[in-house]
């Protein structure tokens, strides 16, 4: 009994020691499920970096890449839930990755806190300069007079950008050949050279050569006009209504994190998000801001989640 008593107060001094803790105590890693220097990680860095300051805390970036993100956020999925590990939720880790990978070790729902939002990213439909079609309504055209004649661009199996031309092929009734490149770097000289004639590519990569002449920007793939690019229609608005796709990225931690801790850190992202130096270093980058806390977050991630399974299944795609 009295072994019982001792390890029941030691247990409660160490709850009300874990409670009483200021957080954050040390620093604050953050899993980016991608390589340095992708979209992802620089959106995910400007962020963290600004939270760090508003913290007073460093939390230090941890960049797993590999299986389309599958690997990073496994290990997210598997840390300490204590507020000390988090992941850079992406797009593909929480959207795309479970619904076409079957061999992966994490739920993007049940084996996560959400966190908060940080910023959409919506994809440019961009053209090779020689193409003839300059709107939406005549790429739809020229492609149904040519059915299985159009080059498609595409980053390979799984990606966003060969997602979104599978998509994009169903909904507007038309037939491509969807060509894959080893990665996204290899389409851009493609469509330059117009051995791929259209893609839907990150804003980032593709506005300079846009506004250079180099490609024609077409259409956003979002539900509204990029704060990037707001000179430029939505797919939506310039002919097709059913079409609207957007990748993503925020912040989510182990399940069973503290609930005051996550809220700490949904509280700090929405303040970083929105100060006006990032929020400007962010729309440089392509991305739209979009802060949203933990309820609005796991709202969205609970939608997206349903939605794209739902397309990926009329898509016909197979997990692998």
């Amino acid at each position: 009994m009295r072994g019982m008593l001792i390890a029941l107060i030691a247990a409660a001094a160490a709850s009300v020691g874990m409670a009483a803790e200021s957080y954050p105590a040390r620093p604050i890693r953050a899993v980016v499920p991608n390589p340095p220097g992708g979209a992802n990680d620089t959106v995910g860095r400007i962020v963290i970096r600004k939270m760090s300051d508003i913290l007073g805390q460093q939390i230090v970036v941890d960049n797993r890449g590999g299986a389309g993100g599958a690997i990073g956020a496994e290990i997210g999925a598997r840390a300490t839930p204590d507020g000390y590990t988090v992941l850079v939720a992406t797009f593909a880790t929480h959207t795309m990755v479970p619904h076409l990978q079957k061999k992966i070790a994490y739920d993007p729902l049940r084996d996560f806190e959400p966190i908060a939002l940080f910023v959409v990213q919506y994809a440019l439909l961009t053209a090779s300069p020689g193409f003839p079609p300059n709107t939406v309504k005549e790429l739809i055209a020229y492609s149904k007079a040519r059915p299985g004649q159009i080059n498609y661009g595409s980053a390979g199996p799984g990606s966003t950008s060969d997602f979104m031309g599978r998509m994009f092929a169903k909904v507007a009734g038309i037939e491509l050949t969807i060509v894959p490149y080893k990665g996204g770097g290899l389409i851009l000289p493609a469509l330059i050279q117009g051995e791929a004639q259209f893609n839907f590519g990150p804003i980032p990569a593709m506005a300079s050569h846009v506004r250079a002449g180099r490609l024609k920007g077409i259409a956003v793939s979002g539900p509204k006009r990029s704060v990037a690019l707001p000179d430029l229609p939505t797919v939506a608005e310039s002919g097709l209504p059913d079409f609207s796709a957007a990748a993503w990225v925020g912040l989510a931690a182990p399940r069973g994190t503290p609930r005051g801790r996550v809220e700490r850190l949904a509280s700090v992202s929405v303040q970083a998000v929105s100060d006006r130096e990032t929020r400007e270093r962010l729309i440089r980058t392509g991305a739209d801001p979009d802060p949203r806390p933990t309820a609005e977050f796991g709202k969205f991630l609970r939608e997206e989640y349903a939605r794209y399974g739902k397309i990926v299944r009329e898509l016909g795609l197979r997990p692998d």
